[in-house]
């Protein structure tokens, strides 16, 4: 499958702001939430070594992936730098982030 990557900067809520209870791992799926909408978006985390947990309340850069097809015919009009989102599990917020490359 093709995909699409933008570079994104992102800090996991810890739990104590209402975020998930253990860390991530590269390539999680919460939602990519912005303009009133969740969407498929794994995020990877090219600065982390292989298999490691990332913290929560860290900001860190990372990767979110769309499929090819997907960016081209809808987030490629919407996905704009300097553009904030939120990562989320159902309702709930467990991230924030913003764009920093298409």
């Amino acid at each position: 499958m093709n995909l699409h990557e933008i570079e994104v900067e992102v800090r996991y809520l810890t739990t104590a702001e209402g975020g998930r209870q253990n860390g991530v791992f590269s390539g999680y799926r919460g939602q990519f939430y912005y303009n009133g909408g969740d969407y498929d978006g794994p995020q990877f985390f090219p600065d982390l070594t292989e298999g490691m947990l990332l913290e929560l309340g860290v900001t860190v850069r990372a990767f979110v992936r769309f499929p090819q097809k997907r960016w081209d015919e809808f987030h490629s009009q919407q996905i704009k730098e300097g553009m904030d989102f939120l990562i989320r599990e159902g309702a709930k917020v467990v991230g924030r982030g913003t764009v920093k490359k298409v």
